[in-house]
Parts: C-alpha cells; structure tokens; sequence
C-alpha cells in the first residue's frame, strides 16, 4: 500500500490512493478487530475518510485495557499470531508499557516512512551513521536501525552505555552521524569533559545529529547550541508515536517545520483535547492528533488519540518540493499543566530556558502537589562554570511570564545536579 515518494505526490493524486487504502482497511478491521468493532458498538465505519469523525475515538487507556484483559497484545490483534514478525515494547514513559507486534510487512513500511524522515534531514549514501537508542524491547531501538538502514547509510549499532568507547569508535571508525535523544548529547559532553580533556565535541567530526524520542528540537535555540558546541547539523528526524508508527516525521534540510511523511498510510486529524471534537485541518489550526492506519496488519488503529498537541504550519508543496504537511509540536495534552487557567508545556518551558545563555538547558517541573496551581515551580540548571548572579532566577521567571503569560517559581541548580540519560528524559514529574 506504500506509494513510491508519497511525501512528493501531488495532492490529487494521493487522495486517490489514501480512499483505496482505506476501503481495504475498512473491511479488513471490520472483520478482524474486536477491540474496534465494540467501540463502534455496530456502528458501520464510514466508506469516505472525510466522514471518519463519525466514529468514536481511540484512546492509549482503551489499548492498555486490552493487553491486559487479553494478553499479550490486546484484542485489536487484526492478523493471525504466527504473522508476527517482530515484537517490540513501548517506552513506558507515560504510563504501562504496551507490547507491540509488526508482521513482515508492517516492519517494511515502517523502515520505508522512517527512511523518508532520516533521508529529508541529510542522511544517506556516504553517511556512516552510529544509533545510540535502546536495541532492547523498545521500538526505538532495532526498528530505528532498519529506518536508518533503508536511507542507504552504513549503520553502526551501539545501543545505550559504555559512553567512553562510542567517544572512542566514532574516532576510530570516521563515523559522521550520530541517532539518539537531544538530552544524550550532554552525556557525552560530560564524558569527554572527564575522560577526554583534550577533546571537544566538534572534534568528533560528526556532521549530522539525527534526534528524536524527546521535544525541544523544534526550539532553534537548543540547535543552534547544539551547532555550535558539536559542529554538527542537528534535526529532529524522528517523531513517532510508538502505538501507531515509529517514525513518520522530521525536519528537512531547509525547513525546521516536521514534514508529515506518511500520508499515504496514515491518516491525520486534528481534534479539541478538551472536547473531543474534530478541528479544520488548516494552516494555523491547533489541536490533538489524532491517527488512523490506512494499511497495517498486526494491530490497526483507527481515530487514535496520540496525546501529542501541535500546530499545523504548512499545506500544499514546500521549498523542498515536498507535499507533506508541516506542523510544529506544541506538547502533550498530558503532560499539560493549568496554571491559573493558562495551558503550559515543557517544551514550552524549554523555548525560554535555552534562550538564556547562564543556563545549560537542562530542567525540569515538580509539582508537589494535586492541582489547582497558582505558579509553575521550575529548576533550572546554571551552565557549566557560570555562577548563580544575583536576580538571575527572577529575570528567567519574568521571560516565562512574557513568553507564556504566567507566573513561574524558578530555582537554580548548579551544573550536572540534573540527570543526564541515554533514553528519554522526564521533563514533567507529578510528585503530588
């Protein structure tokens, strides 16, 4: 069902093709999948994708149910067992780990959108690209090395640890692209800083950073900081909602924008987080995404909610020459925290803390307590050899009030107080 450079197809064009996929889809999840055919409670799914807001949506506690009252993979399982390919497991980040099966061909599909986001941001034939995600259970890990495989760059599977010998193998083996999380940079940074005096990030020769698993790559603040301490090109190649598809957006080399790389199989809504109703899908536009499979066998979706908030920035053909929708993330609606009645992100947070060159970026948010709040208590880390000026924490709490519109309670912490992980790094903790 994959359509060759769908992310280049004229819109027409592919329209035709997404209404084809989805009348297979339709019958094949009818017959197929419990779990929606309850939801739907005999509702009859729509013919035409325009009419798809009919239906109820999906949500990740609807899915957790399922694994849990029909282990392993829930009763949205669409394919027979013995299909399955691959088996794979969700972060946990957010709540109960989901278990993820792929047959043969929803594997191949998803190294295809994956490689669609890789290959926009720079990487490809020539490349010599070390993966540093978790080759483990999470999908991240193994189902990232095929993506970045399918660009035609030579791969090198590191996984997680050991932090001191991929310093030493990018070395050895002139390695020029680096995958993992935004926060892993900083990691290596301390490494060298300890183990490596004499070297500085940029003498790696690194000339591509491939990020995902975590916001804030959308900020050209974190990148341009990233730039200048690495020498490399850093991008955002690769958002992903696990339950739905690995990866199937990311910035491109002229556009910061993350271009919607799999319209050809997966169809995007946007609706209100609040209310649930659907939104214009229009430039401007703001809302949840909201996602449906128009071609997977293990496990289709179809109206689910991902969480992530994001703002729908370009329609029709980009610079690039690609059709794909552009949109910025926003947050998630979970991680969303009401501050005397004003919605606030962390990654909202982290567009102003960035911005402030005494600050290393790092941070986070502890609420101590069950909302209501009045103020956003954030802790700050001071940059390595900055020293805390006096009103330094006042002057970041007044650009948090220009920027967001509320009052934030800012704390500064010396250099390395807050962790420095390998995988994804919690920005938000409800500790109340």
């Amino acid at each position: 069902m994959l359509l060759e450079r769908a992310e280049f197809a004229e819109l027409a064009d592919l329209a035709a093709h997404r209404e084809a996929c989805w009348q297979h889809q339709r019958e094949y999840v009818l017959a197929n999948s419990p779990l929606l055919r309850r939801a739907w409670s005999g509702q009859m799914p729509p013919l035409r994708l325009e009419a798809l807001a009919e239906l109820p949506l999906i949500d990740k506690e609807m899915l957790r149910a399922s694994q849990r009252e029909h282990p392993p993979f829930g009763d949205y399982l669409a394919s027979p067992p013995e299909r399955i390919a691959r088996v794979h497991r969700t972060s946990g980040t957010s709540g109960t780990a989901m278990n993820l099966a792929l047959s043969a061909a929803d594997a191949q599909q998803t190294a295809v959108v994956g490689a669609r986001a890789q290959s926009a941001a720079g990487l490809g034939p020539g490349h010599r690209v070390v993966h540093c995600l978790n080759y483990r259970l999470w999908m991240g890990g193994y189902t990232d090395h095929a993506t970045l495989e399918a660009t035609g760059a030579s791969v090198v599977p590191f996984g997680v640890g050991e932090s001191s010998l991929l310093i030493r193998t990018i070395l050895e083996l002139g390695i020029t692209a680096i995958s993992c999380t935004p926060s892993y940079p900083a990691v290596l940074e301390r490494t060298m800083a300890e183990h490596f005096p004499d070297l500085r990030p940029r003498d790696l020769g690194l000339k591509l950073g491939l990020f995902g698993g975590e916001p804030g790559l959308d900020d050209p603040s974190l990148r341009a900081r990233l730039a200048a301490t690495w020498g490399f090109a850093p991008r955002n190649a690769n958002y992903g909602v696990s339950d739905v598809f690995c990866n199937f957006a990311g910035q491109t080399e002229q556009n910061d924008d993350l271009h919607f790389m799999a319209l050809d199989v997966l169809h995007p809504q946007l609706i209100d987080p609040a209310s649930g109703n659907e939104l214009a899908w229009q430039e401007g536009q703001r809302g949840e995404l909201v996602l449906t499979h128009l071609a997977r066998e293990c496990q289709p979706l179809v109206r689910f909610r991902t969480g992530d908030v994001i703002v729908l920035t370009g329609l029709g053909r980009a610079a690039c020459g690609r059709t794909a929708p552009r949109f910025r993330v926003v947050g998630r609606s979970d991680d969303m925290v009401v501050v005397r009645g004003i919605n606030a992100f962390p990654a909202q947070v982290a567009a102003v803390l960035t911005r402030e060159p005494a600050l290393s970026g790092e941070y986070r948010i502890v609420l101590a307590a069950p909302p209501p709040y009045d103020v956003l208590p954030v802790e700050a880390e001071l940059a390595q050899g900055i020293a805390p000026e006096p009103g330094l924490a006042e002057a970041v709490a007044a650009s948090i009030k220009r920027e967001m519109g509320l009052s934030a309670r800012v704390t500064l912490l010396p250099f390395g107080t807050l962790p420095r992980t390998e995988g994804k790094t919690r920005r938000l903790i409800r500790a109340g």
